[in-house]
């Protein structure tokens, strides 16, 4: 099996926010019904986090799990614990109607920080990214242009994107432009 390597290498942009990708980042897609016991059990048990609300993400150092459909849940882990917490996922589940999916190595993952953070990220997306509305604790899956996009505030003035790999130079291109010097618009 080959290593896996994270597009993009290091390469950031300082403007009117950073933009820099995170490296590799373990993902796990998880569907089912998020009202049954079992599901929520399993989760709780493997990743030591209940499934949060609605367009809720909760982390616990690198674990996270966020709520991304009414039937889908992203599990967040170091990339090198992926495939144990997928088995073990597995296994707890047994032949229950869920969809345990490493998907990992197609995602890539960006942050865009700084004060005018948000201000980057309302040029792209259809969100209300103003401070009373899309708060630390919120995921949303989204368009960021042309691609689809999940993004959550990780902290006060720093967001996360994933996208597809497939597309991770089109995303920091775009990012690059929402950031740069002069494109202030002074929303927030």
């Amino acid at each position: 099996m080959s290593d896996s390597v994270a597009p993009l290498g290091t390469e950031t942009f300082v403007g009117i926010a950073e933009i820099k990708p995170l490296g590799l980042q373990g993902l796990i897609a998880v569907r089912g019904d998020l009202q049954t016991q079992f599901l929520g059990d399993a989760i709780k048990q493997v990743m030591n986090i209940a499934i949060p609300g609605v367009r809720g993400v909760v982390f616990t150092g690198n674990d996270g799990v966020g709520w991304i459909s009414p039937d889908e849940l992203l599990l967040f882990c170091d990339h090198e614990k992926v495939a144990a917490r997928v088995d073990e996922l597995r296994e707890l589940l047994g032949d229950r109607h869920t969809l345990v999916l490493t998907v990992s190595d197609e995602r890539v993952i960006f942050s865009v920080s700084g004060v005018r953070s948000r201000e980057v990220m309302a040029k792209l997306c259809p969100v209300d990214f103003s401070p009373t509305e899309f708060t630390s604790g919120m995921i949303r899956r989204t368009r960021m242009a042309q691609i689809a996009a999940t993004i959550w505030l990780s902290k006060h003035d720093t967001f996360e994107i994933i996208v597809m790999r497939s597309v991770a130079q089109y995303a920091f291109d775009l990012l690059r432009v929402a950031a740069s010097e002069g494109s202030e618009v002074d929303l927030w």
